[in-house]
């Protein structure tokens, strides 16, 4: 219960006291002179004092209206001002958010319905030129959502749709830069995030964005069969050239060891088992056959 319903509920019963008392004083045929300045009091008391005493909450800030003109700011906690001649006008100052829907077009024409979170605070310090200027926070509010609008169109329609649905992760820092840049210290506010939470384009768009992209899919897929068809071909002959060359060098040793032997069978046919009576040179050889021979 805040202190001016405290001070409501005692000026009451007060009140009701300083009745009794004073109708108490009548019946007893007394002079009602104390008992009725004392009522009087408390009913001025009443109307002035409870009215007067004014509770700013935490995460609020308030101006001070001195007959209409804004002259002071109230944080939070409890505060003394005259009601007739002061009037108390709180703002919000914690974090706002706003949702925004909107429908913007690429470069290439495309429409997209885009829908966006923006979140702000208000300057404190500042409330008082917010106050001058806007009024109130839903005015500002309007003014900010406007903006965000504006430069959220700007920054898609210098994009593509097929750059923006390849790099969607990249549109959101780009329009919270653009947002933050425009809504400076005249604002009074300061942007906190700017977060594209969805973009989508027409149904006509989307099909054949996904008919592209099955295609080239498939594309890919042919390409990568016949890369693999390529590669087995190649391997296979590579497997036969290799299987060629071990085949061509088996033939030709066996070639050379069928020449040796014919000619070791030549050699024999026209040998008659004598050998020479001189033989000359350091390093002569003399081929005897071992085999062949008759005893």
């Amino acid at each position: 219960m805040s202190i001016r319903y405290i001070l409501v509920l005692v000026f009451a019963l007060l009140i009701v006291g300083a009745a009794f008392a004073l109708r108490a004083t009548l019946r007893a045929g007394k002079k009602p002179v104390l008992p009725a300045v004392f009522l009087v009091l408390l009913v001025l008391g009443f109307v002035l004092i409870p009215f007067s005493f004014h509770m700013v909450d935490t995460g609020e800030v308030a101006v001070v209206k001195h007959l209409g003109e804004a002259r002071a700011v109230r944080t939070a906690g409890a505060h003394f001002d005259f009601w007739l001649t002061e009037e108390y006008q709180v703002y919000d100052a914690k974090v706002q958010n706003v949702d925004i829907a909107t429908v913007a077009y690429s470069s290439d024409a495309q429409t997209m319905d885009i829908q966006m979170t923006l979140q702000y605070q208000i300057m404190s310090d500042k409330v008082i030129d917010i106050a001058k200027q806007y009024g109130d926070l839903s005015l500002l509010q309007n003014r900010i959502q406007s903006v965000a609008i504006e430069k959220t169109k700007a920054v898609l329609s210098s994009n593509k749709a097929m750059d923006i649905i390849a790099n969607r992760a990249s549109m959101s820092p780009a329009v919270e830069k653009s947002i933050k840049d425009a809504i400076d210290d005249d604002y009074f506010v300061i942007v906190n995030t700017v977060v594209i939470t969805n973009i989508d384009f027409s149904d006509a768009f989307e099909s054949a964005v996904e008919e592209k992209m099955i295609a080239e899919q498939k594309l890919l897929q042919a390409e990568y069969e016949n890369q693999t068809k390529i590669k087995s071909a190649e391997a296979a002959a590579k497997a036969k050239l290799t299987a060629a060359e071990a085949e061509a060098e088996a033939n030709k040793l066996i070639e050379e060891s069928l020449t040796e032997n014919i000619l070791r069978e030549k050699y024999l046919d026209k040998w008659n088992g004598q050998l020479p009576n001189v033989v000359a040179g350091e390093s002569t050889s003399l081929m005897i056959p071992t085999y062949g021979t008759t005893e």
